[in-house]
């Protein structure tokens, strides 16, 4: 029997944490598409998911060879959402680790700071550019423009503020690369 969920998850480590723990209760992920979970009933089956964040869509040659490589290694490509993608493991096939070393779990935490980064970057750009363009328009123009800078100046602030929640959002990453990094040093 299939269920579908609904769910809309920023932080992926969070994301896997719950896709494991429905896994756990005996439902599997077998598609995702955004914030629409499906799930199966696999009683006699639990797996161990993870998700990450690959370098080129999945249908990037690169890509491609990448995903063919895991799944030659028992890791199975479940879905994907634009560069992110859904792989599973038998849990009965032991620990699932893609990451087994600091310079590979630096990379791809690098990978996901610099996705949210370039978001953040848009809607500050964005958002400035309209808050300037209303305020220009308000204070210096007298609004001759017409009544167009109220909403340049509503859309300023609606963009800034998705720039301080993706700001938000990449810190926690931001700091497990430092923590990483300091790791790092200390073993060298």
């Amino acid at each position: 029997m299939k269920h579908i969920v609904r769910k809309a998850y920023w932080d992926f480590e969070k994301e896997e944490k719950w896709l494991n723990e429905m896994s756990a209760k005996g439902l599997s992920m077998t598609d995702y598409s955004w914030c629409r979970y499906v799930f199966e009933e696999t009683p006699g089956e639990r797996y161990e998911y993870k998700i990450e964040l690959l370098e080129n869509l999945p249908t990037h040659p690169e890509s491609s060879s990448y995903l063919r490589f895991l799944e030659e290694n028992e890791i199975e490509f479940v879905a994907s959402y634009m560069r992110w993608v859904y792989l599973r493991k038998k849990a009965s096939d032991g620990p699932f680790d893609l990451y087994t070393d600091n310079e590979s779990r630096i990379k791809h935490y690098k990978t996901v700071a610099l996705f949210w980064s370039l978001l953040m970057a848009v809607e500050f750009g964005t958002g400035g550019v309209n808050l300037i363009i209303a305020l220009i328009n308000i204070l210096v123009l007298h609004e001759r423009l017409g009544n167009y800078p109220y909403s340049n100046l509503i859309l300023g602030i609606v963009l800034t503020g998705f720039g301080v929640l993706f700001l938000k959002i990449s810190a926690p990453i931001r700091k497990k690369i430092r923590m990483l990094e300091q790791e790092r040093a200390i073993r060298e």
